[in-house]
């Protein structure tokens, strides 16, 4: 029915070291620590994207050491805007988790990678693959779109029951020889990111073309198996943009929560009116001013933002909390923002500089 699956690997491996992706930043590495963090960065984000926040990221923490000891605070700066907060957070964490449990020393260890906050199965076998040349199976989005083509396996990917296949799967077609098992799993990464796409993929360049499953019976759209689209839900929330002079007044969200750890602007209860709210606080103020609605879509919902303008004519004291901070309009690209709410600064700024 298919090839035996011990040409899996070579096929794969020769293909990769002819046509795969060389040169990444993070690829010249042996350093687990270095491996790690790009392997974070990677999931569900494309190697473009990942590219300048990995080098920003290294130059400000060269080491597990320099991110344990920095303030939650910078980590989320210098990760806004590459999405999906709470890798972020369990980095510190793990950073620190190592510092405490391992001495300073990052594990290249599978069962100890896996034990550090945000690492799951697949992603600690990655990191054990290049950095110990640890014989261990991946199964990240990639592989799973290239299982299911190639081998013809129906059902959703994220499905319980179709995992443990392809898990086995996946386990089953590693290369004997432990040496070129980075190689493999690296061409495993480029072939569906490259090739194999869930949108356009090139059969016709692709190294297992001839023996594809979906190909051969003209499913490669259907393969994977798409989990049923579900409606996503719709939330609503209004913020406060409060500006005195050339500065907008910004919180610290909690921890965990939407965009737990990054810096919000403050929100105003849906019952409540503008002006009452601003009454609320004492605020010296003048004439509200709604700015353009703003969607944005999260994985398990769609946040519609509506933002007011509330220009102040002095300082207000009954919001001088701890949590609070003033942002200049010029530091906006270097604050710790979620993209929603840099969107909404982004455009005021340009606003406010038409007028000067």
């Amino acid at each position: 029915m298919f090839m035996a699956m011990t040409a899996f690997a070579p096929r794969l491996i020769a293909w990769q070291a002819a046509h795969g992706r060389h040169g990444l930043p993070w690829q010249a590495s042996r350093d687990p620590y270095r491996i790690w963090l790009s392997e974070v960065m990677l999931q569900q984000t494309q190697v473009a994207t990942v590219t300048p926040y990995y080098i920003r990221f290294l130059a400000r923490f060269p080491d597990v050491a320099a991110l344990a000891a920095a303030p939650l605070e910078d980590v989320m700066a210098l990760w806004s805007g590459l999405g999906y907060y709470a890798r972020a957070r369990n980095l510190h964490r793990a950073a620190r988790q190592v510092m405490e449990k391992h001495g300073g020393r990052f594990p290249a260890a599978r069962a100890e990678l896996a034990e550090l906050p945000g690492i799951g199965r697949s992603t600690a076998a990655a990191i054990a693959a290049f950095a110990n040349q640890e014989r261990a199976a991946i199964l990240d989005g990639n592989v799973k779109r290239v299982l299911c083509r190639v081998f013809g396996i129906e059902g959703p990917p994220g499905e319980k029951a179709t995992e443990t296949r392809l898990w086995a799967l996946a386990e089953s077609l590693l290369p004997d020889d432990g040496k070129d098992i980075g190689a493999y799993i690296q061409a495993q990464m480029d072939l569906g990111a490259t090739l194999c796409t869930r949108g356009h993929p090139q059969c016709a360049a692709c190294p297992l073309a001839d023996e594809c499953v979906a190909r051969r019976e003209g499913r490669v759209a259907e393969l994977p198996t798409p989990r049923p689209r579900k409606i996503l839900p719709r939330r609503r929330q209004r913020f406060a943009v409060l500006m005195l002079d050339d500065k907008v007044l910004l919180e610290r969200r909690p921890p965990v929560g939407l965009w737990g750890g990054l810096l919000g602007l403050l929100e105003i209860p849906p019952d409540v009116g503008i002006a009452r709210w601003a009454e609320r606080f004492g605020l010296d103020c003048g004439q509200p001013e709604l700015l353009p609605a703003l969607t944005h879509t999260f994985t398990h919902f769609i946040l519609e933002l509506e933002s007011w303008r509330i220009p102040l004519r002095a300082f207000p004291r009954m919001l001088a909390e701890p949590t609070h901070e003033w942002l200049a309009l010029d530091r906006i690209e270097s604050a710790a923002l979620p993209t929603a709410v840099r969107k909404i600064l982004t455009a005021l700024a340009g606003t406010v500089m038409q007028k000067v």
